[in-house]
């Protein structure tokens, strides 16, 4: 049985994600916070597909240790080993730097970095003993080139590839490949901050002339975590349109 965490699984990407993934015969732990309603009409879905109880859905907050802990106490429970994590969960903050707060920006990097740090550490112990695993962050193209407006949102998503890149190098003795994947503008609710004239612009900035779809960032997950994709790691892949070349 073929066991994937995917956090955040109720946003547009994530959503996605879980949802490919368990197409690809995964059973999933799907995380979430605040809206459990995409997950459950998913898991509807599924059941129609005659794929019921391929997906469990989580409960956890990304802003603290114990309830990401608790949580993954569930998936214990359910799952003998987790083959699979994706981190996904992430906050956006649209602010100068000069009017960002300490608490924001400790809240940005908590959800966005420690959180997929606590995640990590919880399945790393299994994934060494198999000498088996599959780790892949969701970070950002603006961990890549930086946004104006976004410094905390930017900083924390570099600091995903950084992270990836030397936790790569860290367990690939043990059989552990760990990748980052850098989404360009995505047609999800994330992008509600922005008003209509500035999704255009950002549309027109990229080279393609659309946004991306949360599904082709899903069919990414799915080629990186697949035998095809066996000897890749320490990568961090672009998937933006060509918006950051």
């Amino acid at each position: 049985m073929k066991t994937a965490v995917v956090s955040g699984a109720s946003g547009g990407i994530g959503l996605a994600v879980a949802h490919r993934l368990i197409l690809d015969g995964y059973f999933v732990a799907g995380l979430y916070f605040k809206n459990e309603k995409p997950l459950a009409e998913l898991s509807a879905h599924l059941e129609k597909e005659g794929l019921g109880g391929r997906l469990i859905r989580v409960k956890a907050d990304f802003n603290k240790t114990e309830s990401i802990y608790s949580a993954m106490e569930t998936v214990g429970a359910n799952f003998k080993h987790v083959d699979l994590l994706v981190n996904n969960a992430g906050i956006d903050l649209y602010k100068l730097l000069t009017d960002t707060t300490e608490k924001e920006w400790d809240e940005v990097f908590s959800v966005n970095v420690r959180a997929a740090f606590i995640l990590i550490k919880a399945v790393l112990p299994s994934m060494i003993s198999r000498k088996s695993g599959n780790i892949i962050n969701i970070s950002s193209m603006w961990g890549k080139v930086g946004a104006a407006m976004e410094t905390a949102y930017s900083s924390s998503k570099a600091a995903l590839i950084g992270l990836s890149k030397a936790l790569a190098k860290e367990v690939a003795e043990s059989g552990i490949r760990v990748n980052c994947i850098l989404p360009g503008v995505i047609d999800t609710p994330m992008n509600a901050n922005f008003s209509e004239e500035e999704m255009k612009e950002m549309t027109e900035r990229t080279p393609l002339k659309r946004l991306g779809k949360p599904d082709e960032v899903a069919k990414l997950v799915s080629f990186l975590s697949s035998d095809d994709a066996g000897f890749i790691t320490g990568e961090a892949i672009s998937i933006d349109g060509g918006y950051a070349i």
